[in-house]
């Protein structure tokens, strides 16, 4: 059974998300270095992850991945190996803070939508077991940190990403990007200043 005590690191996470909570409350406090956040992309079929790590300037990439899972296997059997490939992520890196992409309510195919929350759900459930701080958010609030854009293309996501961590080229596949993107909007909410 995992320990669900929070760390010292994961505590003072916390301490970032309550100052979030109320618009009129504190400004968010500039994160310490060496606060961990990891992105998740969430999806049943593939699922894109990426950790990074607040230093004294551009943050660093620690890892980055994607998760599948195969379509001929019963929806049980690839939640429980989502939820298992997680939590191995999470014991590696113990993160502070965890930014998933939250839901939202316009989907053209229903039943994908469906399926992705069965997702999220079990990715939830991970990070809780594991004691880290949890924070979804909006697709459109993540591309107008990393892109200046709500709207913003997959393209543009891509290469917001790129300039803000320094990277030689655009991270692929787009569900990396995406994770990635989640941890840098992550660090933003922290208190942490982007650079372009």
């Amino acid at each position: 059974m995992r320990l669900l005590t929070p760390s010292p690191l994961r505590r003072e996470t916390s301490r970032y998300l309550q100052a979030w909570g109320h618009s009129s409350g504190p400004e968010p406090l500039a994160p310490s270095p060496g606060l961990r956040v990891l992105g998740i992309d969430p999806g049943l079929v593939e699922t894109g992850f990426g950790i990074l790590e607040h230093g004294a300037g551009t943050p660093q990439v620690l890892d980055v991945g994607v998760i599948t899972t195969p379509a001929v296997d019963p929806l049980e059997v690839r939640l429980e190996r989502l939820h298992a490939a997680i939590a191995q992520v999470i014991d590696r890196f113990a993160p502070g803070l965890v930014v998933i992409e939250d839901l939202y309510s316009e989907y053209k195919f229903p039943k994908a939508a469906i399926l992705m929350g069965h997702a999220r759900g079990v990715i939830c459930l991970a990070v809780r077991q594991a004691g880290a701080a949890l924070l979804a958010l909006a697709p459109a609030e993540v591309k107008r940190v990393v892109a200046a854009n709500g709207a913003a293309s997959k393209a543009q996501v891509q290469r917001g990403v790129q300039m803000l961590l320094g990277l030689e080229r655009s991270p692929r596949p787009s569900h990396v990007a995406d994770a990635l993107a989640l941890a840098l909007t992550g660090l933003s909410r922290a208190g942490a200043r982007l650079s372009r």
